[in-house]
């Protein structure tokens, strides 16, 4: 085997290991219940309007990819886990949404140069794993002086603590870089570098109000949340360990929940490609 059928199999690995974890749980009811209003927020902010050519990159259950289509533009949404491409395209139908749902990989688009006016990404893009690769084909698909327009969460904040929190349980795919690095400006803008021009960026909360105690959010998501799923199927035979997790996840669940109410920090993110 030479070296590079061998890093074509391992990518392939990672990949089927990535959609399997995301096929976990129940991503789609985590972004319908507790974040629903991300997307409109990442789609007002890159001033989505009627006609424009919109692709929702590793779109989910099309938490964008939705309020765009419903913004009249011509939406795609992609990601590399059918079962939310499915999810998505049954949540669109009861809202009246049109738009076309492909399976795709982020990091090798199957889309022409310059095919579309904005490309956005809400909480997805972040978890393909390679970081150069997909922000080379988020620029490469957006026109010139297209928006590209991203939303992620930032190390510091409550999604990213909970990464930190869970990584000595279970190893990350092979080669795979740190989801919240997406939320850090001078990563991101290291990534797109002088590709885009007049970057905007600000870092927000959303505010979450579902849950009563830390062990019900900790319970909420070793339930939904397909990364927590997965570490918790992989340490399933350690119930030491699995105890431990339960331990560390309502510690940090509890020094965020305050009265009630959650709120977790994200990096916005909206840039114009250069001409």
């Amino acid at each position: 085997m030479t070296a590079q059928t061998e890093a074509m199999e391992m990518d392939r690995a990672v990949k089927a290991r990535l959609r399997q974890m995301w096929a976990l749980g129940s991503y789609p009811t985590v972004a319908e219940e507790i974040i629903p209003e991300l997307g409109a927020i990442l789609v007002r902010a890159a001033g989505v309007q009627p006609g424009d050519r919109v692709l929702d990159v590793a779109a989910g259950s099309g938490n964008a990819a939705i309020p765009a289509a419903l913004a009249g533009a011509r939406v795609v949404a992609s990601d590399l886990t059918p079962e939310l491409l499915a999810a998505g395209e049954e949540r669109a139908a009861g809202r009246g949404a049109q738009l076309r749902w492909e399976q795709a990989d982020a990091e090798a688009l199957p889309y022409a140069d310059g095919e579309f006016d904005r490309v956005l990404s809400c909480v997805g893009v972040m978890f393909a794993p390679r970081h150069q690769a997909s922000a080379d084909e988020l620029v490469r698909v957006c026109r010139p002086g297209g928006t590209v327009g991203l939303l992620n969460w930032t190390p510091e904040g409550f999604i990213g603590q909970m990464f930190a929190a869970m990584k000595p349980y279970a190893s990350p795919p092979p080669g795979a870089q740190p989801a919240p690095l997406w939320g850090r400006e001078d990563h991101v803008r290291a990534l797109l570098s002088d590709r885009v021009t007049d970057v905007v960026t600000r870092r927000e909360t959303v505010v979450v109000d579902q849950f009563a105690s830390p062990e019900a959010f900790r319970d909420y998501f070793k339930t939904h949340y397909g990364p927590t799923v997965a570490v918790y199927r992989a340490i399933a035979a350690d119930a030491e360990r699995a105890a431990a997790l339960d331990r560390d996840l309502a510690e940090l669940a509890g020094r965020h929940l305050k009265a009630g109410v959650m709120r977790w920090e994200y990096l916005l993110l909206v840039a114009r490609r250069s001409v």
